[in-house]
């Protein structure tokens, strides 16, 4: 396979620009990018062609493509985006699609670890809803794999890649480890391909591995799949039938469209509780669709608002836990505060609203190497370190075209959060950052109101300033403690700590922030 591709400098077919990788599988590169000609951010996707492939069949490629993806959309809307463009250059395929609000379900995967089998009937369901369309219009995908799905931030999943299979001489040129044996095999395949691929992702999302790993070379990988038995599966619970039935070496014999619907549909049905308690909270990577668009009109302080706007139509109840991250761009740059200790500390039963209590103190103490007891230290590979509670990942990951970023971490079960915001454009005055650049999207959610004033101060030896404020619902009333510093050159940290407002101003909580900020080591380079 041709590996050329552009430098970070070049444009895809001289006017797309590559941004992020989003996904790298076998001969699989995903960024997400944009389109300067139009202004609008695209989903780019890479995928080597065969050494030899000449123009003309290079021309039936994208061609086919674009046809295949025009049917499917029409068939499917919202669950197949819109290729807007297809482009054959230094022996690869470039497909660009329309934005899509959402995470490859393998990079969730590395970031989550396996599913429960509930949530993974849930995505299969989805899943095989889109394939039932396709099949039925004579479309086998062919090419399925976990990085051609992507799961909604909002909910719902969305599959690309379509029209790639039969599209070149390769019986399988993305995922050889979800190929089917008949692909394996190099011969005809139909809509049971489809399903072999299926109940790999079923494999996957229990498992948190493929049913037959990827050996380094697609040759290898195929070679696998089509000799070597299948590992019976550990984690899937009511789903191992169906896991198994589909993944069965002769297509004759693979469940049925009807029978895997109905597998995937009686566990679901069979526990609606955990249904809606393995909801996963959003991961806001759609928020830098306006944040992008924000960032082209007003530059990279707007990030943070745009992302609040966005973050304001998610549920109440998620939004009790992800508040913080509402106008983070400019807020992003107000990450403050050093040799100062951390925000007010408040009494039990939660602040006045308006109120200014009393400055707590940070114990020299509690910067040492080693984080304390119940706390575990986190090395992000952004660059920057902080001590977490024992429990506790990164929930969800944000990024900007300008270098700008947030990460929001937090445990299952724990109300509590904590977001760290990069941003690459703030101003020289930490204070006004705060009061100028974020109040102004803080004063969109509801029930916002900021306690005292926003009080400058120092963070390991840097300007910085801290805010606090209230937010959400009366039932549902949150309090976030800001503070945001200044690395220079217009660079800037903030940190958010965000608990219920009724504990606050709890032992438990005031020691945990202690830490935070204690810990806390921003990336300088």
């Amino acid at each position: 396979m041709a590996e050329a591709q552009p430098s970070a400098h070049e444009l895809v077919a001289g006017r797309y620009r590559l941004l992020q990788v989003v996904h790298r599988g076998t001969n699989h590169v995903c960024w997400y990018g944009e389109d300067v000609t139009a202004e609008r951010p695209r989903l780019l996707t890479r995928i080597g062609l065969p050494e030899g492939t000449d123009a003309e069949t290079a021309r039936r490629i994208t061609a086919r493509v674009m046809r295949t993806s025009e049917r499917m959309v029409l068939l499917r809307p919202g669950r197949v985006p819109a290729v807007v463009d297809a482009v054959a250059q230094s022996g690869a395929l470039w497909t660009v699609t329309e934005w899509i609000d959402g995470t490859p379900l393998d990079e969730l995967l590395v970031e989550q670890g396996p599913f429960t089998y509930v949530r993974a009937a849930r995505i299969g369901l989805e899943v095989l809803d889109v394939l039932e369309a396709a099949h039925a219009e004579g479309f086998t995908h062919g090419e399925l794999g976990p990085g051609q799905v992507f799961v909604r931030d909002r909910g719902g999943v969305v599959v690309t890649g379509f029209g790639l299979a039969g599209a070149t001489l390769a019986p399988r040129i993305t995922a050889p480890s979800y190929a089917s044996p008949e692909q394996a095999r190099d011969e005809r395949i139909g809509p049971a391909a489809d399903l072999w691929a299926l109940g790999a992702l079923l494999y996957s999302m229990v498992e948190g591995r493929p049913p037959y790993r990827d050996r380094g070379r697609p040759e290898a990988t195929l070679r696998g799949v089509d000799r070597l038995p299948l590992r019976t599966p550990l984690r899937a619970g009511p789903l191992t039938r169906a896991v198994q039935g589909l993944l069965r070496k002769d297509s004759r014999e693979r469940l049925t469209r009807p029978v895997v619907r109905e597998a995937l549909t009686r566990v679901l049905n069979e526990d609606p509780d955990t249904v809606v308690a393995e909801v996963p909270r959003p991961r806001l990577r759609g928020a830098y669709t306006v944040a992008w668009r924000a960032g082209r009109a007003w530059g990279s302080r707007a990030v943070v608002t745009g992302t609040a706007l966005a973050v304001v139509t998610v549920a109440v109840a998620v939004l009790a836990v992800t508040h913080h991250l509402p106008g983070a761009g400019g807020g992003g740059s107000t990450a403050a505060s050093g040799t100062s200790g951390p925000p007010p500390a408040t009494a039990p039963g939660g602040p006045a609203e308006g109120s200014t209590p009393p400055r707590a103190t940070v114990s020299p103490s509690a910067t040492a190497a080693v984080p304390p007891s119940g706390f575990r230290v986190y090395h992000a590979p952004e660059g920057f370190s902080v001590a977490l509670p024992s429990g506790w990942q990164r929930l969800s990951t944000t990024r900007a075209p300008d270098r700008a970023y947030r990460v929001v971490f937090g445990a299952a079960g724990d109300t509590r959060t904590l977001a760290v915001t990069h941003s690459e454009d703030v101003g020289p005055d930490p204070v006004t950052v705060w009061r100028d650049d974020v109040e102004p999207g803080l004063e969109r959610q509801q029930g916002y109101r900021r306690i005292g004033g926003i009080r400058s101060t120092t963070y390991q030896g840097r300007r910085a300033a801290d805010m606090e404020w209230l937010s959400g619902t009366p039932d549902r009333r949150v309090h976030t403690f800001g503070r945001g510093v200044l690395l220079g050159g217009r660079r800037g940290f903030s940190l958010r700590w965000t608990t219920p407002a009724d504990a606050y101003g709890t032992s438990a909580n005031r020691r945990a922030l202690e830490v935070l900020l204690s810990s806390f080591r921003p990336a300088t380079g």
